[in-house]
């Protein structure tokens, strides 16, 4: 696999899209780090795969910028670029080896070692007994792993993904993570949308939640965590009901003996837990929230 130096980071500095009268990205602004995974998360309609177009100068950009390591970028730098759209757009009737090595070919790479490149990823995708067979033969899943490796053949200095794991089963989902793992260590700054919060969660070094066209939330799972309520799960005595008498409690839920509540400070915190020893305290854990449970917070 050809080396690539490591890449410099990826600016998105108050994007803003309109269609008509609607605001699709509205002062959007984030980083994507090089050798890191970004996550971009976000429902339909959330502003993801028109951001990610600016981006890679599809569409026209009404507000902001997009910088490449500290400059405007320009069309060379998103040339080296790996993108893949939402809208795939290999060609059906095509042998997967052949196209591949064609595309290869449109970035700069030799046909021996685009062929190379593309026969090596498409074996780590199990599809190495399929190169010879036309891309309207291969299952829709299969389809997919062969739109990753177009995207990802030419050792891009940035990559760009939308939605790059629809459609994979779970075999074809740790392929797809090595083979981003393997950018990541070359420096490369990946930036995907998905729909699979448990995923990204497990994969992502950072994350970007977009709601409604806006940033939401940013940072590593560990920074939304700590930036979230934070609730605790107290258990004392046979019934948690005298929580709720308590002042600057927000109780989540009881049930019987166990209480899940936050608390609005840090003395609020120190008196109930006193109150709860007075009651046989039992346990007084920190409950660690989801993703989802962060982002559901994030956008509503």
């Amino acid at each position: 696999m050809p080396a690539a130096s490591s890449a410099p980071a990826l600016e998105v500095l108050g994007l803003t899209r309109r269609f008509g009268d609607v605001t699709a990205v509205d002062d959007v602004s984030f980083v994507v780090e090089p050798g890191r995974l970004t996550g971009f998360i976000g429902g339909n309609g959330a502003g993801k795969t028109t951001t990610m177009r600016m981006i890679m100068g599809i569409l026209a950009i009404h507000g902001g910028e997009v910088r490449w390591g500290g400059r405007p970028i320009t069309r060379a730098d998103r040339a080296t670029f790996g993108y893949m759209p939402e809208e795939r757009g290999l060609y059906p009737k095509q042998q997967v080896l052949d196209q591949l090595a064609y595309l290869g070919q449109l970035r700069g790479m030799t046909r021996r070692d685009a062929t190379a490149e593309a026969t090596r990823m498409l074996e780590q995708f199990g599809l190495g007994d399929r190169l010879k067979d036309k891309l309207e033969a291969l299952s829709l899943g299969n389809q997919q792993r062969v739109q990753v490796v177009a995207s990802l053949l030419h050792s891009p200095s940035a990559l760009i993904l939308d939605e790059p794991f629809s459609g994979l089963d779970p075999v074809a989902v740790d392929s797809m993570v090595d083979l981003l793992r393997e950018r990541t260590r070359e420096g490369v700054p990946v930036l995907f949308s998905s729909h699979q919060l448990d995923l990204i969660d497990r994969i992502c070094d950072s994350m970007i939640i977009l709601a409604g066209g806006k940033v939401r939330a940013a940072g590593t799972a560990e920074d939304l965590r700590a930036a979230g309520p934070r609730h605790y799960r107290i258990t004392a005595g046979h019934d948690a009901g005298w929580v709720r008498e308590e002042p600057g409690v927000d109780v989540v839920d009881v049930a019987g003996a166990t209480a899940v509540v936050g608390f609005d400070d840090e003395p609020t915190r120190e008196r109930v837990v006193a109150r709860a020893a007075e009651r046989g305290l039992a346990e007084f854990t920190p409950i660690v929230p989801s993703l989802s449970e962060i982002y559901r917070e994030a956008v509503r």
